[in-house]
């Protein structure tokens, strides 16, 4: 069964829509057209709006709830799932099966050794099927029209399966969406909390068992990410030069270590585990592009990075963390393990090599 994307079009469109799509229009037939961030950002609109002009021309909504369509994935076969940030992109290739959703907290998990994601479905506002130059995707915003998680057809997609899930999601009576006004850019809070109680802090850092108990410390102090790993001391939390991501990565592929990478926003964490091979620098990007895993991170835009330390019933398990200017997390890396297992030794020594290649550059420059 095949999709007729001459699918029936919105009857009707407001006058915002329609100028949008004129400008989208002028832009990729007069140049080669950057990728949809980039172009969102050019016509100042948000992504979703760009995708949602579009609508019954390129593109065609969804219908909620959408872990109903994520359950039925895994019969599709094989599929390209992209999760990403402002600056860094992780792509991975796999089958989308042992989904699970729990409703009380509206989070959908994916876990699988190729495909490995944390869904946070709350805040997943609309859907859309896009037939862009022949490539076919199904990509999900929030409010402020932010792409979230986008899932590609490949070649080795039972494209059958596919047409058949947009046929049953694609939704008949659609409503363009409205998005809010995208978020203003805030600077991030340097003061500390007035009762903050640094002794206490260190305390219950010490005495943490699992790494999720880690964001709940936090939050019962009042602290941003960047605020504790200052807070917290040598002990715990080292600040590494900007390379330091790319430097991991590089002994991690030159040591064939097996490593995670977490690259997320607010409504999906997308993780790789295992090793990486090729590399490659291109401008201010360094990329991972192995067949099952593309990376591709803006080094320029990372404002601070820690190597950390925490505590767990398994032993010490050691990060780096990379933060963008807004004290967002970027990208995180740890050594690949599983829940009952210590950390890997190969891991905890190339994270003290890129420690002490840090305090070089730092002292030299």
């Amino acid at each position: 069964m095949s999709v007729n994307n001459e699918a029936p079009k919105v009857k009707t469109a407001n006058t915002a829509n329609h100028l949008a799509y004129s400008r989208y229009l002028e832009v990729v037939s007069s140049s080669q057209a950057p990728r949809a961030r980039e172009l969102a950002k050019q016509l100042n609109i948000s992504e979703g709006e760009l995708v949602a002009c579009r609508q019954g021309i390129e593109t065609w909504a969804i219908k909620p709830p959408f872990q109903d369509l994520l359950a039925l994935l895994e019969g599709v076969g094989e599929v390209m799932t992209i999760t990403r940030n402002d600056e860094a992109v992780h792509e991975t290739t796999g089958t989308y099966h042992k989904f699970s959703f729990m409703e009380k907290s509206n989070m959908g998990l994916v876990l699988s050794d190729d495909i490995d994601l944390r869904l946070f479905i709350g805040q997943w506002h609309s859907a859309f099927h896009v037939v862009e130059n022949g490539r076919h995707s199904i990509q999900f915003f929030n409010a402020h029209g932010l792409a979230l998680h986008k899932i590609y057809r490949t070649d080795n997609t039972l494209s059958e399966k596919w047409d058949a899930l947009i046929t049953e999601f694609r939704d008949a009576s659609p409503v363009t969406p409205t998005y809010l006004p995208l978020e203003e850019e805030q600077e991030p809070i340097s003061e500390l909390p007035a009762n903050f109680d640094q002794a206490r802090f260190a305390i219950e850092w010490s005495e943490l068992k699992d790494v999720h108990e880690y964001h709940g410390m936090l939050k019962r102090h009042g602290l941003s990410r960047t605020q504790a790993l200052s807070q917290i001391g040598d002990q715990w939390a080292t600040k590494l030069e900007q390379d330091s991501v790319k430097n991991a990565i590089t002994f991690a592929e030159e040591k064939n270590c097996n490593i995670m990478v977490f690259v997320g926003n607010k409504g999906c964490i997308q993780i790789f585990s295992g090793e990486v091979h090729r590399l490659m620098q291109q401008g201010p990007w360094f990329n991972v592009l192995d067949p099952g895993f593309n990376l591709h991170l803006r080094e320029d835009l990372i404002a601070e990075t820690w190597a950390i330390k925490r505590p767990s019933s398994d032993g010490i398990i050691t990060s780096i963390e990379a933060f963008n200017a807004k004290g967002d997390s970027i990208l995180t890396l740890f050594g690949k393990r599983k829940p009952g297992n210590p950390e890997l030794p190969l891991w905890q020594n190339i994270v003290e090599k890129v420690i002490s290649l840090s305090a070089k550059q730092e002292t030299t420059s």
